[in-house]
């Protein structure tokens, strides 16, 4: 019954995509819903067909394509990938249910599902140029919802994503084909499998130069400093949709490929330059939260807080260690609940007032009271408020770095604190306080529409604060073998001292436990 079940959540939206031209303009949202409706139920069956305890691929598919090269169609999840693809589903869902563009609605629902495919194809796809091919068409389909239902320089930003992200692809894609060429001339065949990948031991020199190669397109797509300039224009410019499920889901593309291809490939690479990655991602943390507080429109307070938050994922990836990816992992889907969330909000905002400014706001508390409830438990779980699920992604992510350095730890976490300082300002002079402006007087607060959307992103911002166990238990598992595999292929004592073999890590704890019953007996 799960043989082909990743192959049906990729090519489904793409299929009813294309059948979606003969549906009328009447029918094209009910038509949109039923089709994200069913991909999503389809996720939930992946995820409960998934067992946890195996911490390897599943579901894994795979015929040849290109015999002579290795190019093979791959298919496989684990832990680390199966959340990703649901919380696409997830959103493609909720942005088609609460869509409220009135322009080319039919011409939007199309290229949505055909964005879907794409997503789901890069965090399911396990042969390099099968990833590479649905990374690339991801591009598509955002280029044309920013160019087409953008705001007025809707067409720079566009262009802009786009030469940064292809730029970027292009050079990855020149280190997937050296990483070919290396596995031909250790083995005699030509593969393109990243399962086969993960047996070849590079030296280091050879791992530093690929590690640079993938780096510089995973970064481009984080975005991380100094490459993110791309990300505040494509998030002012996009329409409300866009920013939904760029932030959700496609920023995530960089994060997760840095634990798929990164960190298991190059692990005496991912040591030597875990320092000056580092560096950039507490820059990236502290930098964009000042410019964040800088800001007057409240969609580029969220656009730029999106940015600082990555920084922590990175950092957590870069830990080397079962907590800080495992934390990180966790992170991109609490990332992708909370920004998303915020970006929903921020456009019912501006449907009603059609300005960003917070200027033009204040006191709406008063007016839209659901709204300000709504708006103030996002902003909490934005700001790693215990309880909600951006703090268990970063206390683990900032526990696994501190193993590695207590300094640059320490300032990764005053500069969360500066988030919680622009966020809950920008929070105060939207909702509270006197209304002044006439226009606000009479807004209406969320319909059932927006709540429909809005309240599950409430409830799973809070239940997996509380209790994350069935998510992190099965990231948990996949992340453990990662970094076995990791601490098993490093050849410098550098990387073997930095990357903890996580067997050792349990055979130790088991040992403590042990202790602790033997001093409970003999108090007995």
């Amino acid at each position: 019954m799960f043989d082909h079940i990743l192959s049906i959540l990729i090519f489904f939206p793409a299929l009813a995509g294309m059948l979606g031209f003969i549906v009328s303009k009447e029918s094209i949202r009910a038509y949109g819903i039923t089709v994200s409706a069913i991909e999503f139920v389809l996720s939930l069956v992946l995820w409960y067909a998934y067992d946890p305890a195996v911490a390897g691929m599943q579901f894994m598919e795979q015929f040849a394509l290109v015999p002579a090269f290795g190019i093979n169609y791959l298919l496989g999840v684990d832990g680390i990938s199966l959340f990703i693809i649901i919380l696409a589903a997830f959103f493609t869902l909720i942005g088609i249910a609460s869509l409220t563009e009135t322009r080319r609605v039919k011409d939007m629902i199309i290229t949505l599902l055909f964005l879907q495919m794409t997503m789901v194809g890069v965090f399911a796809a396990l042969d390099a140029i099968v990833f590479y091919v649905f990374w690339e068409l991801s591009l598509v389909p955002m280029l044309y919802i920013i160019g087409a239902w953008g705001g007025p320089l809707r067409i720079y930003a566009s262009i802009k994503f786009f030469l940064y992200t292809f730029t970027g692809s292009l050079v990855m894609l020149v280190g997937m084909l050296f990483m070919a060429y290396f596995y031909f001339q250790a083995t005699g065949q030509w593969s393109f499998s990243i399962l086969e990948w993960y047996r070849l031991v590079l030296p280091e020199n050879l791992q530093l130069w690929l590690f640079v190669a993938f780096f510089i397109g995973f970064a481009i797509k984080v975005p991380m400093f100094p490459f993110h300039t791309w990300l505040p224009y494509a998030h002012g410019q996009a329409p409300t949709i866009g920013s939904v499920i760029l932030a959700a889901i496609l920023l995530k593309m960089g994060t997760y490929a840095f634990v798929r291809f990164s960190l298991p490939m190059f692990p005496d690479a991912s040591v030597f330059f875990m320092v000056p990655v580092a560096v950039l991602a507490i820059i990236m943390i502290i930098y964009t939260a000042m410019v964040a507080y800088a800001q007057e429109d409240i969609k580029q307070v969220v656009a730029y807080s999106s940015i600082s938050h990555m920084g922590v994922i990175i950092l957590g990836t870069f830990a080397m260690n079962v907590e800080g990816i495992s934390g990180s992992v966790f992170l991109m889907i609490g990332h992708g609940v909370v920004s998303g969330a915020l970006f929903l909000l921020v456009g019912v905002i501006y449907d009603r007032r059609h300005t960003k400014l917070m200027s033009e706001f204040g006191g709406l508390a008063q007016v839209m009271p659901r709204y300000a409830t709504i708006f103030g438990i996002m902003v909490m779980a934005s700001v790693g408020l215990p309880l909600t699920i951006n703090f268990v992604g970063e206390f683990l992510s900032l526990l696994g770095f501190y193993s590695q350095s207590h300094v640059m730890t320490l300032l990764a976490g005053t500069a969360i604190i500066v988030g919680a300082i622009y966020m809950l300002s920008a929070y105060k002079k939207a909702f509270f306080g006197d209304v002044t402006k006439e226009e606000n007087k009479t807004l209406k607060d969320v319909n059932k529409k927006e709540l429909v959307a809005l309240i599950p992103l409430v409830i799973l911002a809070v239940w997996l604060g509380v209790y994350p166990k069935p998510v992190l238990t099965p990231i948990n598992n996949s992340v453990e073998s990662i970094v076995q595999l990791m601490h098993e292929k490093a050849i410098t004592p550098e990387a073997k001292a930095a990357i903890p073999n996580p067997a050792e890590t349990k055979i130790a704890m088991a040992s403590v436990s042990e202790v602790e019953v033997d001093v409970e007996r003999e108090a007995e």
